[in-house]
């Protein structure tokens, strides 16, 4: 079977073949008249598969030379040829796709005529920058059209990863409770004390915050700010020692810790979920987070806050939804704008 190379897309001119490989396995698209008309990706794979010969000029060309001719066509073609060739061989039905997503794929013996893509792919490669916001857009697009995102990830190996984006509404069953005695913590260093063990206990059950050392509690920063602004928490500075306003309090958190602003909208927004919220430093984040009571159940999320205009880079993407899974949790990213929203990465094998 011959097809003869036009610019970017070859043409089969012979019905009878053309027919029977678009019915065989939904390459091309039917020409008016007869004929089928293939894209670069399909014909280099079919080309690669020894399924199909390329003429140019009335020369055969060998697969080296289609692959560079589409390289030079194609933005970042070899990219999306390794991710469209894997996707192929699982047995899928791949479209070529122009604009926001590379490839639309069709459920597993299924074709074009009797079903719809069932996920939305972009193949990129490990170096590229992660840009979060053209991601959210990107998830809301597909979960619009009742579809899901894959990011096929190729690294310098030529292997590749996939991962399965969407948005979460994550929901716990600890909501913040309201007329709760109002208790007082002492500041030191870099953390709020509450040496009063029956006080420590009104702030232990009103939500499980802090951690008990003996009767004392310890309240981190953002536990702090968030109970003062709930008006559940005085704070005395133990250098002053005057009454804190929650300004003050806010003001020496930026001063001394990163991203304060950014965690304690994350921390707050993620309270009012009726989760329960911790550090999540032993995993390399900045929060994990439990449905329930800490003391009845193992956290399920992995949260990190992010800007809405963060960008990063796919190995930290990797490494965090792979420690996520290795621990059994699923991972967040709390974007943080006017609101807070929850995307979740999971590693996903087609």
């Amino acid at each position: 079977m011959a097809g003869e190379l036009k610019g970017d897309i070859v043409v089969i001119k012979d019905q009878a073949e053309g027919s029977r490989l678009y019915n065989r396995g939904n390459y091309g698209y039917p020409m008016r008249g007869g004929g089928l008309e293939l894209d670069l990706m399909e014909a280099a794979y079919l080309l690669e598969s020894k399924r199909l010969e390329v003429v140019s000029h009335k020369e055969r060309m060998e697969f080296e030379e289609l692959f560079n001719h589409a390289s030079n066509v194609l933005s970042d073609f070899d990219i999306k040829y390794m991710v469209y060739r894997d996707i192929r061989s699982r047995g899928f039905v791949v479209k070529v796709e122009s604009g926001t997503f590379d490839m639309s794929v069709f459920p597993r013996g299924m074709t074009m005529s009797n079903s719809r893509p069932i996920y939305m792919v972009r193949a990129v490669s490990e170096r590229t920058a992660f840009d979060i916001s053209s991601f959210s857009g990107e998830v809301s697009e597909t979960e619009g059209k009742g579809k899901t995102l894959l990011y096929g990830v190729v690294d310098e190996e030529g292997d590749i990863v996939y991962y399965k984006m969407m948005h979460h509404d994550p929901v716990g069953n600890v909501p913040p409770k309201d007329d709760v005695q109002k208790v007082t913590g002492r500041l030191i260093r870099d953390r709020v004390f509450i040496f009063d063990p029956s006080d420590s206990l009104i702030v232990r059950d009103s939500g499980f915050y802090g951690k008990m050392i003996d009767n004392v509690m310890q309240l981190s920063l953002i536990e702090s700010c968030y109970l003062m602004e709930r008006r559940q928490l005085d704070v005395v500075s133990s250098s002053t020692k005057k009454k804190m306003k929650l300004d003050e309090l806010k003001g020496f958190g930026r001063d001394t810790q990163d991203e304060f602003d950014l965690r304690l909208k994350a921390y707050s927004d993620a309270r009012s979920r009726g989760l329960v919220v911790k550090t999540g430093f032993k995993y390399g984040t900045h929060f994990r987070a439990y449905e329930g009571s800490p003391d009845d159940c193992h956290a399920r999320y992995l949260m990190h806050a992010v800007d809405v205009s963060n960008r990063t880079m796919w190995p930290e993407i990797s490494r965090a939804v792979r420690l996520s899974g290795g621990v059994k949790k699923e991972f967040l990213f709390s974007r943080v704008g006017d609101d807070v929203e929850y995307l979740e990465f999971r590693w996903f094998r087609p």
